[in-house]
């Protein structure tokens, strides 16, 4: 039995809430059971220098997590001067996963950027930022097409991701703190709409894990996203 009493192949309530930034071209508020990321989408009419010139724009992220979005205090990375090697992992993974799914010719010399910050952590931010950016990234560019600005679409399609893992021998979809802490290995998929790969980290924490709880593990992550995919599509109104 899981601590959440959750089936193996269940996920935590899921819920992705737009506009709630009024100020941002996109806004989306994800919650994974406990965990909650605020993502904020910014169009800039900019790009870094290496990419002026080249007739296409980029897309990347930014991730953090707020001071108390653990059981204890964290000190903000930017009192500290410097960002973790942790933090510019998560958001380089961020970046890359959205970039598969954008045409960035399409985008022109513009650069969106993702805001993603945990305002509350149990397992599963990084996978959760990128479910949620998906759907802030898609509402910038829907009022880019709306304004006129954009006059080819440049979203190729979804992107989600989920947390997977081995626990008390068992595989187990989405997992939480409680679960991640003590898993035997953890994993997390990052696919498409069109089922391509983006990313997969895997790793054994007590133990090597075989090849058939890798694709246990996988069968898991598509049934997972294959839903998230259903509620991103309901958070942009189809």
């Amino acid at each position: 039995m899981r601590p959440s009493e959750r089936a193996p192949d269940q996920l935590r309530a899921v819920t992705l809430e737009t506009g709630v930034n009024r100020y941002a071209e996109g806004s989306c508020l994800v919650s994974f059971g406990h965990t909650k990321v605020l993502v904020t989408a910014t169009v800039e009419e900019s790009l870094p220098g290496w990419l002026r010139g080249k007739g296409q724009g980029w897309v990347t992220a930014e991730y953090g997590m707020l001071p108390r979005a653990t059981h204890s205090r964290g000190r903000r990375e930017a009192a500290a001067g410097k960002q973790s090697g942790r933090t510019q992992e998560i958001q380089r993974l961020i970046g890359r996963s959205l970039r598969a799914v954008v045409d960035l010719k399409a985008l022109g010399e513009r650069q969106i950027t993702l805001d993603c910050d945990v305002v509350q952590a149990d397992g599963g931010t990084r996978t959760a930022a990128i479910t949620g950016a998906w759907v802030a990234l898609r509402l910038a560019t829907k009022y880019l097409l709306d304004e006129s600005v954009l006059k080819t679409d440049p979203i190729l399609g979804q992107v989600a991701a989920v947390s997977c893992g081995v626990f008390n021998g068992t595989p187990v979809l989405d997992l939480d703190y409680e679960e991640d802490s003590s898993a035997e290995a953890d994993s997390n998929f990052v696919l498409t709409g069109a089922g391509d790969i983006v990313e997969i980290q895997a790793t054994g924490e007590k133990r090597g894990f075989t090849r058939g709880e890798f694709e246990a593990l996988y069968a898991l992550a598509e049934k997972g996203i294959g839903e998230l995919f259903g509620l991103q599509r309901a958070a942009i109104g189809g």
